[in-house]
């Protein structure tokens, strides 16, 4: 009996030594193919690759924003956070700052889609989303753009575009409410009715027709009302503010339609008010 229990209790002993042992055996494979993420933020791209390789690491950069605090080409972000344990060869998500903001946005409408994405990456900007919209008019005009032209104070250098494209011949034009335009400045009025298609017909107050030149003669030189005999307007059509409309809003409207808008005076003729979009 004495000996069958001291067998009992070695046969035992050894199935606990077997268990124990695998046990820390498969505790270090687990951690063996582990790796903490070490603290990225303020380090330049160079350095942040090179620390995340030595903890086996990669680094996806995905992003590039624009920051006061953080200088250009250091790390703004990163993701998983630091400390945090991860497998090996798992990518880190991180951010780059781009500095201050020191490129002013163009005004991009107006030209193709072409000669904007030209325009956007020679200033070292990226082209964001570009989508299309089929009005009645020139095909391939950028109508409107976002973030808006010489707007301060942007996150990121990406400029998004509308892009206008042809009806076809046997589609009929789609109708609109009529969007309200009262209290926008010039440009942000003309901005929100192309973006429906639409064309506008300005006046001032006084009555005086504003003339609206077409993209394609916009750039031509033309005779300044001094060399023609006339006074020169005391105010352009840039700093008038949109206090009537005609139709209007809420009224139906097709792509195409011209509207008809009144424009004050601003306070400051150099100020612009910023309407929301």
């Amino acid at each position: 009996m004495k000996r069958i229990f001291t067998l009992v209790l070695g046969a035992l002993a050894l199935v606990a030594v077997a268990l124990i042992s695998a046990f820390i055996a498969m505790r270090l494979a687990i951690h063996g193919r582990e790796a903490v993420v070490p603290n990225l933020s303020g380090l330049s791209v160079a350095d942040a690759n090179s620390l995340a390789s030595r903890q086996g690491l990669t680094l996806n950069l995905e992003n590039r924003f624009y920051s006061a605090d953080v200088a250009a080409g250091r790390i703004l972000s990163q993701d998983p956070a630091a400390g945090s344990r991860v497998r090996r060869e798992w990518p880190v998500r991180i951010t780059e700052s781009l500095g201050g903001q020191r490129v002013e946005i163009p005004d991009l409408t107006g030209q193709t889609e072409r000669a904007a994405t030209i325009g956007i990456r020679r200033l070292s900007l990226e082209l964001g989303a570009v989508a299309h919209l089929a009005i009645a008019g020139d095909p391939d005009v950028v109508l409107t753009q976002t973030p808006p032209a010489n707007v301060g104070g942007v996150d990121g250098p990406r400029v998004s575009l509308l892009v206008s494209d042809a009806i076809p011949a046997d589609t009929q034009a789609p109708a609109y409410a009529m969007p309200s335009l009262v209290g926008l400045s010039y440009s942000a009025a003309n901005a929100r009715a192309a973006s429906a298609g639409l064309h506008l017909d300005a006046v001032t107050e006084s009555a005086s027709p504003i003339a609206l030149p077409s993209a394609a003669t916009a750039a031509a030189p033309s005779a300044s009302p001094a060399q023609n005999g006339e006074p020169a307007p005391a105010t352009g059509r840039s700093s008038g503010i949109v206090t009537a409309q005609s139709p209007q809003a809420g009224r139906r409207v097709v792509q195409g339609d011209v509207v008809h808008v009144t424009l004050g005076h601003s306070a400051t003729p150099n100020a612009l008010p910023v309407a929301s979009q």
